[in-house]
This record gives structure tokens, C-alpha cells and sequence, in this order.
């Protein structure tokens, strides 16, 4: 196969993963992710055939032999792309069965996200949500009526605690204590989204953790638990 078979592997590798990660934004490298892939394909037959072209040396059946193994290859590049999102919630899926708070996404019969999370050990339900651009642990919290973060978790996302006013009067777990109004870009968990939130934070020391309360849950469509898995339908 030579250096050559193995270059060409790495590359067929790379546009795989490259289509995965981006399947879901609908653009790859500035393409739609359908003309990049074909693009690719295209490049990567024209490399096969002219090195089996210009390549000398080489007996028929070599290079037939050869073909033939490229063709399974690029199929299965090809399939792969076709399968991304299967692909995308299989990882999803893994990862939230192993990790506790990792959501798992998947899409209705609507086409709207679906997400699911696995009740941690703890007993609570936990959700890794991004907001801005820091990844966050949330407690979900049905009896919290806004989402509240705690001062680190505030200070990660790029809020500027300094210019916060603790004026509302907050009761949690933890007592009674003071929180601030902030505003956030974007908060996401899993495929769900939302964005500009008004959410609390609570003054430094007074909050373990964040939580995710009902701003959130009654902005989804629906929300379901069973067991140990919490199901939320944008």
C-alpha cells in the first residue's frame, strides 16, 4: 500500500470527522457541508485514479485490487456522512450513561430537541450546560423559580461580579441570602437552546452549585421523569 495509501487514509480520517463535528451547523470550512463533502469524494476519486494512472510498474490486477479497496473506503466515508447524526447521538449516549449530567440528544418525531438526562448518584438530576462560552454544572431544581448561578460559576461565564447589584432576597437549600440579576447570551443543553436570559446570581459563598429551575423547564414544551432519566422536549 506505501506511504501513499496511508496519506490518503489519514485525509479520508480528517473530512470524516470534520463533517461530524460540524453536521449540525449545515456549513463545513465556509461550504454547505453536502458540497464539501462531494467535493471531497470528487478530490479523493482523482487522486486514486491518477496515481493508478501515472503510476508505473504497477500490474493490472495491483491496481484493480487497489481500486476496489479505495471504493470500500470512500463508501464507507461516504456512509459515515450519511450516518452522522446516528453517529453524534450514539457519542451522546455513551457519554451520558457513563457521566451523569451530560445531556443526551436526540430529535422527536417533530424534528425538536430532545434531551435526556441520567438521575446522578447523588439522587438529584444534573445537567453540563453551556452558557456563554464556559460549560457548567447545573442541579435541576424544580423548586427554584429562576436559574440562579453561583459566583464562580458566574465569574466562568464572563460575568463581571463587581458591577452586580444583591438587592433581591433569594431562599435556597442553603438559607436565606441575596442575589443579583445578570444577563446571559446563550445557555444550551444538549440541542436545546436559549438565548439573552435574565437569570440570578447569588452572592459568593451562599451557593454550591446552579441551578436550573423553572425559567428553563417551563420554556420547553414538556418535561418527563421516569425512573432514573429526566426527559426535557423543547
Amino acid at each position: 500500500m506505501g506511504r501513499f495509501f496511508w496519506i490518503m487514509i489519514g485525509i479520508m480520517g480528517l473530512v470524516l470527522i470534520i463533517l461530524i463535528v460540524t453536521g449540525d451547523t449545515g456549513t463545513t470550512l465556509g461550504f454547505e457541508s453536502n458540497t464539501f463533502a462531494s467535493a471531497a469524494v470528487m478530490a479523493l476519486w482523482g487522486a486514486l485514479i491518477g496515481s493508478a494512472v501515472l503510476g508505473r510498474g504497477t500490474r493490472l490486477m495491483d491496481t484493480l485490487r487497489q481500486m476496489a479497496i479505495w471504493l470500500l473506503i470512500i463508501l464507507g466515508l461516504m456512509a459515515g456522512y450519511v450516518f452522522r447524526f446516528d453517529l453524534q447521538d450514539l457519542a451522546s449516549r455513551f457519554t451520558g450513561g457513563i457521566i451523569p449530567g451530560s445531556p443526551i440528544s436526540a430529535s422527536n418525531d417533530n424534528g425538536k430537541a430532545e434531551v435526556t438526562l441520567i438521575r446522578a448518584t447523588n439522587g438529584h438530576f444534573e445537567a453540563v450546560a453551556g452558557v456563554n462560552n464556559a460549560s457548567l454544572r447545573f442541579l435541576v431544581d424544580t423548586g427554584a423559580t429562576a436559574i440562579v448561578l453561583s459566583a464562580a460559576d458566574a465569574r466562568t461565564a464572563g460575568i463581571d461580579l463587581a458591577t452586580l447589584d444583591y438587592s433581591v432576597v433569594t431562599r435556597t437549600a442553603n438559607g436565606t441570602g441575596r442575589s443579583a440579576w445578570a444577563r446571559i447570551d446563550r445557555l444550551y443543553l444538549g440541542g436545546i437552546e436559549r438565548r439573552n436570559l435574565r437569570v440570578l446570581v447569588a452572592e459568593a459563598g451562599r451557593l454550591d452549585q446552579s441551578l436550573l429551575g423553572q425559567q428553563f423547564l417551563e420554556s420547553l414544551s414538556s418535561y418527563e421523569k421516569r425512573g432514573d432519566r429526566l426527559t426535557l422536549r423543547d
